[in-house]
């Protein structure tokens, strides 16, 4: 492939319930048909719109499980929510992930949103900005080899080691946020910051107003221009697609949807907007879909 940007698939989270053997399947013909990432969600359940409750496989076993049966593909949250993990472990759980994948980890961190699963499993919901603030300096540290003393609001760790660690200076961190705040504390140290499909309207001018904002925050960390990757989950339409099954009451807004190549010109215009890597959000996520986009990957 000629092409200078990555694109990727997110494995199914809330739109159906997916046996655990279809869902290896749909990973490994991911890999098989050309995509360059696959990436799961990292939630607990959900409240849908008929009354009936519905949660994924949990992220970092699923992510050991996949990195375990395929090669070459890099592997990733969409995004790790601190506020499920400590950090201390959330590091842990990584550099063992990593190491599984042969080093193929994107590990993409954000505060979470979805109050309903935080209670649901007994996780604290509030200040998750100063929380992610005191994690995220943890994580990093430990996953670029340090041994971390720390007393802070709300994590004491003393001593703390990550061994053994999956490669020098850890794998590369994603933030999953464009909030002013989240940027703050995140681009001076990230690899790549990425955005959801209908926070910026699912086209490449939304996303790339989006850009431009990034942008003038990466300056303030900083950051040369173009140095921390810009990546956005984008949401397409398959043949047999009916509408996604959402977990919020966040906007829909159109899936990119036609032909083969028609998909590929959509995805193309993105990469002219300025985005490295697509992560792709896909109606209906299912092995044949996959496979059908295999052909989207061929014309890229």
């Amino acid at each position: 492939m000629s092409r200078t940007y990555k694109i990727g698939v997110q494995l199914p989270e809330v739109e159906r319930f997916v046996p655990w053997p279809e869902l290896i399947a749909m990973a490994q013909a991911a890999e098989a048909v050309g995509f360059d990432s696959i990436w799961l969600g990292d939630h607990l359940l959900y409240d849908l719109p008929d009354g009936t409750v519905r949660g994924p496989w949990e992220v970092w076993t699923s992510l050991a499980a996949i990195a375990a049966v395929t090669t070459r593909v890099e592997i990733g949250p969409l995004v790790a929510s601190i506020g499920f993990h400590e950090p201390t472990m959330l590091a842990k759980q990584a550099a063992t992930v990593d190491a599984i994948s042969g080093g193929r980890l994107i590990l993409g961190l954000g505060a979470g949103w979805n109050e309903r699963e935080y209670r649901a499993f007994g996780f604290a919901f509030d200040q998750r900005v100063s929380r992610f603030e005191e994690a995220f300096g943890l994580i990093r540290r430990l996953l670029a080899g340090e041994t971390v003393d720390y007393a802070g609001r709300f994590y004491n760790v003393v001593r703390s080691r990550i061994d053994p660690i999956s490669r020098p200076g850890g794998p590369p961190l994603m933030i999953g946020s464009t909030s002013p705040r989240m940027l703050s504390i995140a681009l001076p140290h990230v690899f790549a910051w990425n955005e959801w499909w209908s926070r910026f309207g699912n086209t490449p001018e939304g996303f790339a107003r989006k850009l431009a904002e990034v942008e003038e925050h990466c300056q303030l960390a900083g950051r040369a221009p173009g140095e921390v990757q810009a990546t956005a989950a984008v949401y397409v339409q398959a043949p047999g697609g009916a509408g996604r099954t959402m977990g919020s009451d966040e906007a829909v807004a159109q899936p990119l949807r036609g032909t083969q190549k028609e998909l590929a010109e959509q995805l193309a215009a993105f990469a002219s907007a300025g985005v490295d890597h697509l992560q792709l959000v896909v109606d209906p996520i299912t092995r044949a879909s996959i496979e059908w986009l295999g052909g989207v990957l061929e014309l890229t």
